[in-house]
């Protein structure tokens, strides 16, 4: 049996769980969340597998690699294989989170929108949260449709932290998008 090989990644955002399935990447996500027992719960039932702390797996050296250089502004884009482990359509909607641009953001109805139902607005949303690969599937880049930093496993701190890598401006007052 095939387990799912973690590492826990310390960076300055904070501390980040690594999983590794077959040699691509089904985890990423902020160690400290609060659905952390449901992210990994989906992720052995959808993989038959368990968690086993490994090290030196590549795909992991890799992410730990990648993360870095997106952390120093020195990439845009991630080149890890993924493995989503999810429903249809939540990978439809991780799919459509991939889709997003470096530095673009959209609100929940936006991505609604782009995958054909704005209607499953709540859906979308609990797609997203239950994202289990964080930055590299990037749910920080779904915002209110006021332009309100919404929810984020990571913490909105960090969610504001990751747009501004990207090149996000914020309104310094009520700390909403700079739309001018």
């Amino acid at each position: 049996m095939t387990n799912i090989l973690t590492e826990i990644f310390e960076t300055d955002f904070g501390r980040i769980i690594l999983g590794s399935y077959e040699g691509k990447l089904c985890l990423c996500d902020w160690h400290d969340r609060k659905k952390r027992d449901a992210v990994d719960n989906r992720l052995k039932k959808y993989l038959k597998a368990d968690y086993e702390t490994a090290k030196d797996v590549p795909v992991l050296k890799q992410t730990k690699q990648e993360l870095n250089a997106f952390f120093e502004g020195q990439t845009k884009e991630f080149t890890i294989p993924l493995l989503l482990a999810g429903s249809d359509f939540q990978k439809s909607v991780w799919d459509g989170l991939l889709a997003t641009r470096y530095g673009e953001t959209l609100s929940y109805l936006e991505l609604s929108r782009r995958l054909g139902d704005e209607k499953a607005i709540r859906a979308v949303a609990n797609a997203n949260g239950a994202n289990a690969i964080s930055i590299i599937v990037p749910c920080h880049r779904i915002i209110g449709s006021d332009g309100s930093l919404t929810g984020y496993a990571g913490g909105i701190e960090i969610k504001k932290k990751l747009l501004e890598i990207e090149g996000y401006i914020f309104a310094k007052e009520a700390e909403q998008p700079n739309l001018f």
